[in-house]
């Protein structure tokens, strides 16, 4: 029996989410992009950082009117 194997759907990139470093000693920084904020979190002095939150993204409003 041949196990399953994942298969890519999209090369679209995943954008489900926005994330916000929290420091202990200054204003919190928002990122949209993964890789940048992992690169802020590794860069950061571990004594500077407190944690990470995780947010939904927003969706774009429709400009279509609701109704019939």
């Amino acid at each position: 029996m041949t196990p399953k194997t994942f298969e890519q759907t999209s090369n679209e990139p995943y954008v489900r989410h926005d994330y916000k470093i929290h420091f202990k000693t200054k204003t919190p920084e928002v990122y949209d992009n993964y890789a940048d904020l992992m690169s802020t979190w590794f860069q950061t002095p571990h004594q500077v950082l407190d944690y990470v939150e995780v947010l939904d993204k927003k969706s774009p409003k429709s400009n279509k009117a609701k109704g019939f």
